[in-house]
């Protein structure tokens, strides 16, 4: 191939970086942070950062000063996987030019990583407790996700043009389905060639993709209720259970209590609706049938943080989301801060035949690309990797469409 020049490490890791780009879709919409100090000091799989939360407040009514302290929060995130690929690339794959390149080797591999990073930030998806639609059963109607929309006004979502409603595979063909005609890119039309793009609609970009997850209803039984009064925080003591059952209760399950109703975090005023809790550790009941619940969001009955109008009153019942043991595919509906995933540098070898890193701080994600000679097998070995962690933001931001 005369004329060809002989591929660099900084082509290749802007070439991966454009590929990475373009087949990521949960973590494109996303909030996504980028540390370059690992980079220097030496990034390894473990280590924490913090992303910030942004602070509420309670507000006054009236001339005379209230002052309120600030409480700024941060959420940690360990930077706990470092996905890549690892393949022998020869002097004669290094004498393709980038495009070809790009197609045979680093889009198989970069899409590799693309679909692990989705994957690991749509998982964190259990903790939302906004959840519409029922278990079991495809939403086909525009309705059901519009609902989702008025969640997300509920617990004040900002209207900035980043709310994101992601569909599995399945859903996307029931919805498009339902609604020929809607979804249709005139107004973006250089933005088609992103993968999963579908269009705008009800105040959501929506896309699809096959990394969604899925989740099981839990056994349940018996009659649950709340036992004991003025319980706050993230435990919930309830009782009314089958005694001595294995698994009552699994992750990701949603339920509500009797007159316990949400708040608009801006207002506290009462949203007329129950609030919705997930449940985020599995969960049984003992051989008296009590059990005892972690749960998100927290009871909080009022303050800067207030997520509901009271606490439940001692005897209220619980209302679990689907039928028993129902498998059901998870739709995502979230505003961007609903959760990030946080990527840093990995460092930069020495000794090696070529080694390139490149970091988007618009895209907020960096990329190695390491080539070297392995003595023990003989062959040049080269690897691309990726250093990040995955954190929920604000949960209330997030919610599911079950499918």
């Amino acid at each position: 191939m005369a004329g060809n020049q002989l591929l660099t490490s900084t082509l290749i890791t802007r070439e991966a970086m454009r590929v990475l780009e373009n087949n990521l879709v949960v973590v494109k919409c996303a909030n996504r942070q980028y540390d370059d100090k690992f980079g220097v000091e030496g990034a390894k799989v473990g280590q924490i950062v913090n992303a910030r939360k942004p602070i509420r407040v309670v507000g006054r009514v009236g001339q005379a000063a209230q002052v309120e302290g600030i409480t700024e929060t941060s959420v940690p995130v360990a930077l706990t996987t470092q996905a890549g690929v690892d393949l022998e690339v020869s002097q004669a794959d290094l004498l393709l030019n980038i495009d070809d390149f790009g197609d045979r080797i680093l889009k198989p591999v970069v899409a590799n990583i693309a679909n692990r990073m989705d994957a690991d930030l749509a998982s964190l998806a259990t903790a939302f407790y906004n959840m519409q639609g029922t278990p079991g059963t495809t939403p086909t109607a525009l309705l059901t996700y519009l609902l989702a929309g008025v969640a997300l006004d509920n617990a004040a979502a900002p209207q900035d043009g980043e709310r994101y409603i992601v569909l599995t595979p399945l859903s996307q063909a029931y919805i498009v389905d339902a609604l020929k005609g809607l979804f249709q890119q005139a107004s973006a039309i250089a933005e088609q060639y992103r993968k999963g793009q579908m269009g705008i609609a009800s105040g959501f970009s929506w896309y699809f993709d096959q990394n969604l997850p899925t989740y099981t209803v839990g056994p349940q039984g018996g009659s649950p209720a709340v036992n004991g009064a003025n319980q706050t925080g993230t435990s919930l003591i309830t009782n009314g259970w089958t005694a001595a059952a294995a698994v009552r209760l699994n992750v990701g399950d949603v339920f509500t209590i009797a007159g316990v109703f949400g708040v608009n975090p801006q207002n506290r005023n009462s949203t007329g609706l129950l609030q919705q809790f997930s449940v985020q550790q599995q969960a049984s009941s003992d051989g008296a049938g009590n059990l005892t619940v972690v749960i998100s969001p927290p009871i909080i009955p009022s303050g800067q943080y207030q997520t509901v109008t009271n606490t439940p009153a001692n005897g209220s019942a619980l209302t679990v989301v689907g039928t028993a043991n129902t498998a059901a595919g998870q739709n995502l509906a979230f505003h961007r801060d609903a959760f990030t995933l946080v990527t840093a540098d990995l460092p930069l070898p020495r000794g090696v035949d070529m080694s390139g890193r490149l970091s988007d701080t618009q895209l907020g994600i960096s990329v190695l690309f390491v080539r070297a000679y392995d003595v023990f097998s003989g062959q040049l070995i080269s690897r691309t990797d990726v250093l990040y962690g995955t954190a929920i933001l604000r949960a209330e931001l997030g919610g599911r469409v079950t499918q």
